[in-house]
């Protein structure tokens, strides 16, 4: 059984930082490229990063110059590094696993995770 648990999430003021997890169980993480969505209040979810098993990565424009994904297969956990947070970073952070970085950005998930809340304070 895949699980997809996050952590880190929590209240920042604007400008602060936050550190995303997401430790996966039940897949290999050679198989699996990882990735974050996430949904603000009265939005659609959408995408913000996607990595490769191999460390290709692939970030959504609104957040590419302030936010990093990385991953750590040994410990089969992808992180999202978040900078500079605005108050319309707010919202419910998703992490995601699929097949490809291609599949993450266009929505192909295979397996979800449960979120996180970020909220971030002007």
């Amino acid at each position: 059984q895949v699980q997809l648990v996050e952590s880190g999430g929590g209240l920042v003021q604007a400008g602060g930082s936050l550190r995303l997890s997401c430790a996966a169980s039940g897949l290999t993480s050679s198989s699996y490229a990882m990735g974050w969505f996430r949904q603000g209040p009265g939005k659609e979810r959408e995408f913000v990063a996607g990595i490769s098993w191999n460390g290709i990565t692939d970030l959504a424009d609104s957040v590419k110059v302030r936010f990093t994904i990385s991953r750590d297969n040994a410990k089969n956990t992808v992180y999202l590094q978040m900078n500079n947070l605005k108050p319309e970073d707010t919202a419910v952070y998703y992490c995601a696993a699929a097949r490809s970085v291609l599949a993450i950005s266009t929505g192909g998930i295979d397996y979800w995770g449960q979120g996180t809340q970020v909220t971030v304070s002007s």
